[in-house]
């Protein structure tokens, strides 16, 4: 079940590809913000009998310790053996273990003090739990990433040791899973209960330290899933612990959003099904859910033909209930509902594929059908513009408001035919011979309105999603950069934004006169496109797309030689692909410990394709003459049977005015190639071939330049010249 640990690395000439190939079908992979305290990062994805953690980078394990060897026998001094010592100490070990076994498997994994500097990172452990369904969904919290050390500085010592999670199964249920950030040993999995029953490595069975929670609730399942973690706002509340706060909705009627509060601090967890303490219900289903980064509170709703709204569970939009019992009340709000632009053929609005918060909360990117993508800056995040153009309305007591208009916009770039099926279709039509009547004018407009229909109903076919991840912190800087990433219809449109905010500032600067291009310009301001992605996938279709950050660099690291300051992970049917994008750096490395391992054709010790031996006095740089016509003799002079006098006559018998002893004329020599005759001899040399530069000498003996150059001066040097007198 678990993917294998070495990848299929392949390079193309603008990234290098790793592909892990999986036993089943993958639902959902999401990226866990908080690295382990060994450093790795932490990867879970859904498949149908569960989920799968894998722990990739940070410090290996330490080889495990080799076990004294127990004698069944105690050697006595005359060499004796007693077996009733043997059977005694058996007996007494037995009540202990059985003990231990009761209490639980205490895990100690030990690893290497120092992380070993590999070309790129390597998986060091992986852990199934089986749920005995398939998992649909899988939801992490909207963090930063940072290490677990920092993680526990911010106030939340829970995320420093354990991971929270959640996930949708296919039985309409949802769990909170928290689970040991550590990764397990490998003498952990090789517990010899865990070989005797096959059930007893299960999710919620408590073998590897995690607990479940049941939420309960939904009569269909989940279709999409957040998390986040909030603190009760509440004065009455006893409890200051860590609550999680976790959304999902379904296709129950015509749409309903749950959320469900869970505290973490309970150790107990009942074994009945947790309620949901708020249920909207919705006039249409949604696509995806997301909550704030910032504003914990604030979720951000997409429904594809209508609008993105964001919804406030800790406002009210009813008077309070004094009667009622929580940290939270029993029904949210409405703030915002965000608009997006119509289609130009209709009066339908363009579908929206995916939309999330950008800017820590404080704005929305969206991604449409056709290709297009804008932000909604929401509170004046806009880099050239300082002001909160909407915080207003954001308040309590303002519910309602709308925006429509973007701060700024764009196409992905190869998605025109998306845009133009409409409009190709339309010119179809027209075209058409169509008498201006009433009856041809009502079929006519019948006609275009049915291929409208038909154009705005193939957007909704299309697929896509948007992927936010914050970079590192950097000291000394108030607010940090984010990158995104962008897929639609299938692998051809993947794109990567490295950093946001100077992307945005760029478009900004183009709208006023700047002439920044969308896919030009320097590497943090524009959109990468990625390609070859083909050679991963391996005729896999692109199902998503995620991000995984690279604790190596920050915002202010972003290399503008092609590379990217995160790695971008791409999900197959049944493979995960981590793209490394950039020509220089690690990219290189890795393409010479690829090319490395390939097999010579000829060992060292044999004999290569080509070899030249010579005199060992010769210096490294040689070059050979192989011509065999002296320098400045090129031009041989044209042999002709009649040669003219001083006056331009010919002797008219046919013969030459040369003596007898000159020696005859012959045939034009060989030129060009003549060199071939005498390669073998003057290549010979006996240099060391480790360091010659063989593929130099090569063209020096060769000396292809000045053959061609010989043949260049031998046009039309056979021609005869003959003149005739005019009579």
């Amino acid at each position: 079940m678990a993917p294998t640990t070495t990848p299929r690395i392949r390079r193309t000439a603008q990234n290098t590809q790793f592909t892990y190939n999986l036993s089943r079908r993958v639902n959902d992979v999401q990226t866990y913000p908080i690295q382990s305290p060994q450093g790795a990062t932490v990867l879970i994805y859904g498949h149908d009998n569960g989920v799968t953690l894998v722990w990739r980078g940070g410090r290996r394990f330490k080889a495990p310790k080799e076990a004294p060897q127990q004698t069944n026998q105690k050697e006595q001094r005359n060499g004796s053996t007693d077996d009733v010592v043997m059977i005694i100490d058996s007996d007494d070990d037995e009540p202990p273990a059985k003990s231990q076994a009761a209490q639980g498997y205490v895990d100690k994994p030990e690893f290497e003090d120092a992380v070993e500097k590999t070309p790129y990172p390597e998986i060091v452990q992986t852990l199934d739990l089986a749920f005995g369904t398939a998992v649909l969904k899988v939801a992490v919290m909207p963090l930063v990433p940072c290490s677990s050390a920092e993680a526990g500085s911010n106030g939340e010592p829970i995320l420093a040791e354990k991971m929270v999670f959640a996930v949708s199964c296919a039985t309409n249920d949802v769990y909170l899973v928290t689970l040991p950030l550590t990764p397990p040993s490998p003498e952990s999995k090789a517990r010899p209960e865990l070989r005797a029953d096959l059930l007893a490595g299960k999710a919620g069975s408590g073998s590897w330290g995690e607990s479940l929670t049941l939420l309960g609730g939904q009569t269909k399942h989940s279709e999409g899933l957040a998390i986040t973690m909030v603190a009760p706002k509440s004065v009455d509340s006893s409890s200051k612990s860590s609550r999680a706060v976790v959304a999902a909705f379904s296709r129950q009627a015509s749409g309903v959003l749950h959320l469900w509060d869970i505290a973490l601090d309970n150790r107990s967890p009942s074994q009945r099904p947790v309620e949901p303490f708020q249920s909207e219900f919705l006039p249409a289903p949604l696509t995806s859910i997301s909550f704030n980064p910032t504003n914990t509170t604030q979720l951000l709703a997409v429904s594809s033909p209508h609008a993105v709204r964001i919804y406030d569970f800790a406002q009210s939009s009813l008077p309070p209930d004094p009667e009622a019992r929580g940290p939270f009340p029993t029904q949210g709000s409405w703030l915002l509902s965000l608009y997006q632009p119509f289609t130009k053929t209709s009066s339908s609005r363009k579908p929206i594929l995916d939309a999330a918060w950008i800017a820590h909360g404080r704005a929305v990117f969206a991604l449409l059908a056709d290709g297009m993508w804008g932000i909604w800056d929401i509170e004046g995040a806009k880099p050239l513009q300082s002001g909160a153009a909407l915080s207003s309305k954001l308040k309590s007591g303002v519910q309602g408001a709308a925006l429509t208009a973007f701060s700024v916009s764009g196409y992905v770039e190869g998605t025109g035919s998306l845009r133009t099926i409409a409009t190709q279709q339309k010119e179809k039509h027209a075209g058409e011979f169509a008498p201006m009547t009433p009856h041809t004018r009502k079929q006519a407009a019948a006609t275009l309105a049915t291929t409208t229909a038909a154009s705005v109903d193939r957007l909704f076919a299309v697929r896509g999603g948007v992927k936010v991840i914050g970079l590192p912190y950097t000291p000394g800087k108030a607010l940090q950069d984010e990158s995104l990433a962008l897929w639609i219809g299938s692998l051809e449109h993947v794109c990567v934004i490295p950093g946001v905010l100077r992307f945005w500032d760029s478009q900004l600067r183009r709208g006023s006169g700047g002439g920044v291009n969308l896919f030009s310009g320097a590497q943090p301001t524009r959109m990468v496109k990625l390609v070859d992605l083909t050679t991963g996938l391996l005729g896999e279709r692109c199902c998503g797309v995620g991000l995984i950050p690279d604790s190596s660099k920050n915002d202010d690291d972003i290399p503008d030689d092609g590379g990217l300051p995160v790695d971008v992970l791409i999900r197959g049917e049944s493979r995960i692909v981590i793209v490394r994008e950039g020509e220089d750096g690690p990219g290189r490395k890795i393409g010479a410990v690829v090319a490395s391992h390939r097999k010579r054709l000829f060992s060292r010790n044999d004999k290569e394709a080509i070899i030249v031996h010579g005199k060992p006095d010769r210096s490294a740089s040689l070059s050979f003459n192989l011509s065999t016509v002296k320098p400045g003799t090129l031009r041989l002079k044209p042999s002709t049977r009649d040669e003219l006098d001083g006056n331009g006559n010919g002797n008219g018998n046919g013969a030459s005015d040369r003596s007898d002893d000159a020696p005859t004329p012959t045939t034009r020599a060989r030129a060009g190639f003549g060199f071939a005759d005498t390669l073998s001899a003057a290549a010979d040399v006996s240099a060391d071939f480790t360091t010659r530069d063989v593929e130099a000498e090569m063209l020096d003996i060769m000396e292809i330049d000045q053959a061609l150059n010989n043949l260049e001066d031998y046009r039309g040097s056979g021609r005869k010249k003959v003149f005739f007198e005019e009579d």
